[in-house]
């Protein structure tokens, strides 16, 4: 059974699909402008549940994700829709009001319109379909197929946390619990995530970046999806990768730290490649963002190396599967 990053890469060869395989379709505006476009699916009971989360948290990721593709192609978002299915025992709850709270509340934040969507009913579990559109100076949108041999690998903000917050939950803990500060933080980051827009849009308008991807699905995954796009492999160094500083109240060695920073997933930060040569332009950025380099691009196509303590094994993408 195919995976489902498999399954699109048989779709785009089956039918020819030029226009998908990079964390939005870019589509012609007009003579100064692109349109990007992103839909997100989240389902109950595999991407969320009810009895962790909040109405509001989940109207809130709901945009998020599709907000954080966005983000990864350098665009600015500027409309949204979402659909909904629900199933009539919700409906007869305040849930969809909640959601709407929540949904809007983090639109508000970017200054994106909701302009459609549709509101049906579904069996048992609650369905949610997001669109998010963004726009991008023509041909200025940043790939994933544009990584060169040499180019330096970033990651911005800490890595790890969204993970340990979704360990949290399933060891009973809730965010309406009291609980301790860490608690919360790594709670938030799994329930509440923040996609980086203005960092996005910061650094693409500087034109250093050679490829970019949120990372959605983790480290190890989203590497190599740009390896894959690019045709080029990758080494990254276990000591550079910034962890999520409470992460260690989840996983105490560096072993358990390192698994959730490269497999765990649903972080919503950036991992960008820069030209060596415009280096000194991300730099300067980063005095006011913060980001880590954490290796390079190679020539050994498709594979990435992970070096830990001076020596190198081959890293496995591991990250989360739908299927």
């Amino acid at each position: 059974m195919p995976t489902e990053f498999q399954f699109i890469e048989i779709l785009q060869k089956k039918y020819a699909l030029t226009k998908i395989g990079d964390d939005c379709a870019v589509l012609p505006k007009d003579s100064k402008t692109d349109l990007v476009v992103t839909t997100d699916l989240l389902v109950e009971d595999i991407d969320f549940r009810l009895d962790w989360s909040k109405p509001e948290f989940i109207g809130h990721k709901a945009l998020a994700v599709s907000l954080s593709d966005v983000a990864a192609m350098g665009a600015k978002p500027v409309w949204s829709m979402v659909s909904i299915g629900i199933p009539e025992r919700i409906w007869k709850t305040d849930f969809v009001d909640k959601f709407y709270k929540g949904y809007l509340t983090l639109a508000k934040k970017y200054d994106v319109e909701l302009v459609g969507g549709d509101v049906s009913k579904t069996p048992e579990r609650i369905v949610i379909d997001s669109i998010a559109a963004g726009e991008v100076k023509k041909g200025k949108a940043v790939l994933r197929s544009g990584a060169k041999v040499g180019d330096l690998i970033y990651v911005t903000g800490e890595l790890g946390g969204a993970a340990a917050g979704l360990s949290i939950l399933e060891n009973g803990v809730r965010y309406a619990d009291p609980a301790k500060i860490w608690q919360k933080n790594l709670l938030l980051k799994q329930l509440q995530p923040l996609p980086q827009i203005h960092t996005a849009f910061d650094l693409a308008n500087k034109n250093s970046l050679t490829a970019m991807i949120d990372l959605s699905d983790g480290l190890s995954s989203d590497l190599a999806h740009i390896c894959q796009a690019s045709k080029v492999g990758a080494k990254i160094f276990a000591d550079k990768i910034p962890f999520h500083r409470n992460l260690k109240a989840v996983a105490p060695t560096f072993d358990e730290k390192l698994n959730y920073a490269l497999n765990g997933g649903e972080d919503f930060e950036l991992l960008f490649t820069v030209n060596p040569k415009k280096n000194f332009q991300v730099k300067k950025a980063h005095q006011k963002i913060g980001f880590t380099v954490i290796g390079e691009i190679t020539a050994n196509a498709e594979m990435i190396e992970l070096i830990i303590a001076g020596k190198s094994r081959i890293l496995e993408p591991k990250g989360f599967r739908h299927f």
